[in-house]
């Protein structure tokens, strides 16, 4: 993959979130280390699913690349500019270029502004339309994203949750960015939506180009939207791959429970399949000890994963692990 290529090179991400705890005399100053030390790349027009369980930090991820968060260490390289060393002023142009979709829709609309003030924020703070092309400009995304003109003049509560979504989608492509930062935007949603805004995300991205970041939990889901797939644990990556290739060929222990645990309807093959049942304790991560971060829950540890942490490395053309034991056996 050529640097032309690639819209966003994260390198090396950490965003740790500084907490009290120990006597009440002399209190002990730690960490919670929600994201530590996380690389990988997305192509232009590239859709990358970053998935894990809840408390993996792959919400932190996102929302520390659009300096949501400020980074505690490392690069956000986005089309060439480091967004990690930019201030707040120097960021603004950049707060056109990359947008998130949220989780809820229930919480990131303003329940006091109309659909058209929404969706029309950005578009005047950024100046791009005013007046009856600005309304225009709403009028066209509303019908992009599934909902029509008379729509415009209602508040939030008047949708229901899936056109909530839809609202905040189309909020989010007012300002026509390059990057869109999608933090589990269907996982609020009844399963039968959930596949209507999938394939509409995907139609917008042919569409007007778009390059996504798509995180969530839903392993199923991500295969079906993502070209490549990141697989997050406790802070730190565990797996990257082609899409195919990871439901195809899991090497990580982590990857393979997790697939394992994918509902099939199907009776027959639910039982034929073996299911990944891990044992032991989750770590804090509130500064966890040297080693590998899955090693208390890993069927396969050795000394050697509670002793060194694992770096990421590619092991066949195009998957990278992170696994002491995997790459001993490759």
């Amino acid at each position: 993959m050529s640097d032309k290529d690639v819209l966003l090179k994260v390198n090396n991400l950490k965003k740790y979130f500084p907490i009290h705890g120990g006597g009440l005399i002399k209190p002990k100053k730690m960490h919670l280390k929600a994201v530590d030390g996380v690389s990988f790349e997305i192509k232009r027009g590239e859709t990358f699913g970053l998935v894990g369980e809840s408390g993996c930090g792959k919400s932190t991820t996102g929302r520390t690349i659009i300096r949501l968060y400020d980074p505690t260490g490392g690069e956000i390289n986005f089309d060439g500019t480091d967004l990690a060393q930019l201030s707040e002023k120097e960021m603004k142009p950049f707060r056109k270029k990359i947008q998130m979709i949220f989780q809820d829709p229930y919480a990131c609309l303003n329940s006091r502004m109309t659909v058209t003030d929404i969706i029309g924020e950005g578009i005047t703070t950024h100046k791009i339309a005013s007046g009856a092309e600005r309304q225009e400009r709403i009028y066209s995304l509303l019908e992009h994203v599934g909902l029509k003109k008379e729509h415009a003049n209602r508040y939030p509560h008047e949708f229901s949750g899936g056109q909530r979504q839809r609202v905040g989608i189309a909020r989010a492509l007012a300002v026509e960015p390059d990057l869109v930062i999608c933090d589990e935007p269907i996982s609020a949603l009844d399963v039968s939506i959930q596949a209507q805004v999938v394939n509409m995300m995907e139609d917008l991205q042919n569409e007007m180009g778009l390059t996504y970041l798509f995180i969530a939990h839903d392993l199923s889901m991500v295969k079906h939207i993502s070209d490549r797939i990141g697989v997050m644990y406790l802070g730190m990556l565990m797996e990257v791959c082609d899409s195919e290739e990871l439901y195809r060929n899991p090497l990580h222990p982590y990857t393979k429970a997790l697939l394992s645990a994918i509902p099939i309807p199907d009776p027959k093959i639910t039982r034929e399949n073996k299911r990944v049942v891990l044992q032991g304790d989750v770590l804090s991560p509130i500064d966890p000890p040297v080693g590998c971060r899955f090693a208390s829950r890993c069927p396969m540890a050795q000394k050697v994963c509670r002793e060194a942490t694992p770096v990421l490395e590619e092991l066949a053309p195009g998957h990278h692990v992170a696994c002491h034991v995997v790459k001993g056996s490759v």
